[in-house]
């Protein structure tokens, strides 16, 4: 299947189910990620797995939040995109950037829970969760700091990005509010 059948295809669907594969790559990013840190000889499989998982969901997002804010939402995915860019590139210690690649997700979860909370597609206690996910993720800024914090750091971005993940497996999004906000954005071009 062409890339642009696939494309055609994912824009048909309705964003209940884009919701719900979005949670489906982002509990994949999770599996596959823990299984990178544990990993010895897989390790770079793993984390590059984690990577297109994430990619995966960082392109769906931007199609359900494109309806709450277009702007917002493109420059949430070229913040995640770069951060998955950079952490790709860091495993074959070929990055541009001498910036750990949590530093970009430090600034993609706090637009992607601007976007949850001003959506009413979503619960807003889930973009809460995911701007305080951001702040964990911003304490890689400064590796001294992150070091300092470890592992405790990491944990708003499990519980922020946890959250997201099992409401979106379990509930998706309301599909009918999200049209709703989607055709209000489209009328105002």
């Amino acid at each position: 299947m062409s890339t642009a059948v696939m494309l055609e295809r994912m824009a048909e669907a309705s964003p209940r189910f884009k919701a719900r594969i979005a949670g489906v790559f982002y509990l994949l990013t999770f599996v596959t990620g823990i299984f990178a840190l544990m990993s010895v000889n897989g390790r770079l499989v793993a984390n590059l797995a984690a990577t297109a998982c994430y990619v995966a969901v960082i392109l769906l997002f931007y199609h359900l939040f494109k309806a709450v804010n277009r702007s917002v939402s493109l420059l949430a995915a070229c913040f995640g995109l770069v951060g998955c860019a950079v952490g790709a590139l860091s495993s074959f210690h070929l990055a541009p950037l001498r910036i750990n690649s949590l530093v970009f997700f430090g600034f993609y979860c706090p637009l992607i829970g601007y976007l949850i909370f001003r959506s009413i597609f979503l619960p807003r206690i889930l973009g809460v969760l995911m701007m305080f996910a951001g702040l964990g993720w911003l304490t890689f800024v400064s590796a001294r700091l992150a070091t300092y914090l470890s592992p405790y750091n990491m944990l708003p971005g499990i519980v922020g990005e946890g959250a997201l993940t099992l409401w979106l497996l379990a509930m998706g999004v309301n599909g009918e509010r999200w049209k709703e906000q989607s055709e209000v954005i489209g009328r105002r071009g």
